[in-house]
This record gives C-alpha cells, structure tokens and sequence, in this order.
C-alpha cells in the first residue's frame, strides 16, 4: 500500500503521511483531529548512479560539456583548458 501525503487547508500549514490502499478515496478531514485537509503531490526518489552509462558518448564541443558553457571559446592557456571568465 503506498503512502499519501496530506496537508491542512485552514489552519498552519502541516503536512501528514498516511498508508492508504490505492483504491480508497482521497481523505478530506483528518481521522484523528477533523482538521479539513487534501492530499498533495510530491515528487519521487531519484536514484543517481555515478558516470554514465558504458556506451554512452559525450560531444565535448557541446556548451553543456563545460563548466561555463561556452566551450566554443574554450582556449588553451599554459596547458589549462580556459575560456576566459
């Protein structure tokens, strides 16, 4: 069963986690207190994993390959890649 997040409506913002089945209704008072409340989306986990992918090729020349993004003006001074900022 997956776990909802809810938040209050009215009063100071809170926020509470409840295990519901996925076929139940979304709750709109909280069970324990009465507090009107509505059930909000959260993003997922993100699992990264280190590297890219065997396989994968990188275009070096593209402006995401560098740190600054301008790696059509990347130069080469004193044996340091550089663009100048």
């Amino acid at each position: 069963m997956p776990v909802y997040v809810y938040e209050t409506i009215e009063n100071e913002e809170q926020c509470f986690e409840f295990l519901q089945n996925v076929n139940d209704p979304p709750l709109s008072i909280h069970p324990d207190t009465g507090i009107k409340i509505r059930r909000i989306v959260v993003p997922g986990v993100a699992v990264k994993t280190r590297g890219l992918p065997k396989g994968m090729k990188v275009n070096k020349s593209s402006p995401a390959a560098t740190a600054c993004g301008c790696s059509s003006k990347v130069q080469k001074s004193m044996g340091h890649r550089s663009c100048g900022h």
